[in-house]
């Protein structure tokens, strides 16, 4: 049975949410805000069940959290996640200990169920901000994937609305808990690449109009709750939502209603390395500077502090280039070139400048839920990251200069830049 918000299903609900604290040890909840025990699992939802969500499914199960449930506009989907999920709680010693994933169409079911400490939101772009603010309000801690939001203005909500309720965030940009991104980091902070001068960004160009065709709805999918907050009732069509049997991942960050293309894609890993290196994570650039063609590359960003960061997508595996006046870093995933070479294996004495260790991003954020402590890709981080990514494809379109101020999160003189800040949404879904 899955369950809706409708009050046909909602004694259900209650009936199954109430058997679930049986078997939670001593829930969150009853202990008091910040408090876990020591036997107890933290409990986990999940939100969005597409690709992206097998790889989380499998990070949070062998990191030892209990996933108890499972929401998303595909019923079929939602099937396949829970009994994968019972597969894994069946072939472990307490077995019985596990009373079934719990299924949902409506993500505010899931949100009311209290035996639930943590939501983990793998759902598309312009979903991020509502889910977040509401699953806040709701007292969960919060995993969401990159990146953090589709304006600038909702990021900022979704940053408002954790400090206002007290939760802890991760957003789901784990490279920062990789070796090799860590190593590059401390090596521009420490100054070993002299004066950082330049930082060349490699992903991806602007999203593109709208521009597919409508085709049948597939049974068991509610696309009005996929559209969400959307206010223009776009047609169903299998490039934004796969269906199970399709091999392919999502492509809706391609279109500008859902997604910011490759800028945000992309660079919302590489930009926040980017950030992270030249320690902006509470702050972003002060002027970009488009190309005047439709060429999607080209734009330069400059920091206050003088550095210039190139955005010019080339062939390859996407990267962050470092350049100072006595060296060069270069990162990409799996790799780390310096120049002078040797810089590559440089370890970093206890005295010097490090970067928040972490090898583990999804521990990371369980752990951070047990000590109350920001995680090291902190909902601040990701908002920042995906305001780099978001401030860009707005100088993409509007083919001019822009000056911009990192502490209003505004555009300087510039009524038309700031309208592209937000977006109108549904009055059901406003944050």
């Amino acid at each position: 049975m899955v369950h809706s918000s409708a009050s046909s299903n909602r004694r259900l609900f209650l009936k199954q949410a109430a058997g679930l604290a049986v078997f939670s040890i001593v829930p969150r909840y009853v202990l008091g805000r910040g408090f876990l025990a020591p036997s107890d699992q933290i409990t986990v939802g999940v939100i969005g069940l597409g690709k992206q969500s097998q790889g989380l499914r499998g990070q949070f199960l062998k990191n030892n959290a209990r996933v108890i449930a499972a929401c998303d506009v595909d019923a079929r989907k939602v099937t396949a996640f829970s009994e994968a999920v019972n597969a894994h709680y069946a072939s472990q010693t307490d077995a019985a200990s596990y009373k079934g994933c719990l299924l949902y169409d409506d993500y505010r079911a899931l949100l009311s169920n209290k035996g639930i400490d943590a939501v983990v939101s793998a759902t598309p772009d312009h979903w991020h901000s509502v889910r977040a603010v509401q699953a806040a309000k709701a007292g969960k801690d919060i995993y969401c994937e990159k990146p953090l939001s589709l304006t600038v203005a909702e990021g900022r909500d979704m940053v408002n609305a954790t400090r206002k309720y007290k939760r802890v965030f991760q957003t789901g940009n784990m490279q920062r808990s990789w070796a090799e991104f860590r190593q590059a980091v401390d090596l521009v902070r420490n100054g070993y690449i002299g004066d950082l001068k330049t930082i060349n960004v490699n992903v991806g160009g602007p999203p593109r109009p709208w521009d597919l065709e409508a085709q049948p709805l597939p049974v068991g999918v509610n696309w009005n709750a996929w559209l969400g907050p959307n206010t223009i009732a776009r047609p169903y069509n299998s490039v934004l939502l796969p269906t199970p049997k399709d091999q392919f991942w999502g492509q809706w960050r391609d279109i500008d209603e859902f997604g910011g293309g490759g800028m945000t894609d992309w660079g919302a890993h590489m930009f926040d390395i980017a950030q992270w290196g030249l320690n902006m994570d509470n702050s972003g650039p002060v002027e970009l500077t488009p190309p005047t063609d439709t060429s999607g590359k080209g734009l330069v960003y400059r920091y206050a502090n003088g550095v210039v960061m190139n955005h010019q997508p080339v062939e390859g595996k996407q990267f962050c280039h470092f350049v100072g006046t006595q060296g060069e870093v270069k990162v990409a995933r799996g790799e780390l070139t310096t120049t002078p070479a040797t810089l590559k294996d440089k370890v970093i004495g206890e005295g010097e400048r490090k970067v928040y260790f972490s090898d583990n991003h999804y521990k990371n954020f369980l752990d951070a839920i047990q000590s109350r402590k920001n995680p090291i890709s902190d909902v601040e981080v990701g908002h920042r990251t995906a305001s780099v990514c978001t401030i860009g494809n707005i100088a993409y379109r509007l083919k001019h200069p822009l000056r911009w101020n990192p502490t209003t999160e505004k555009f300087e003189n510039d009524a038309e830049a700031n309208q592209l800040l937000s977006r109108p949404m549904r009055k059901e879904w406003s944050v």
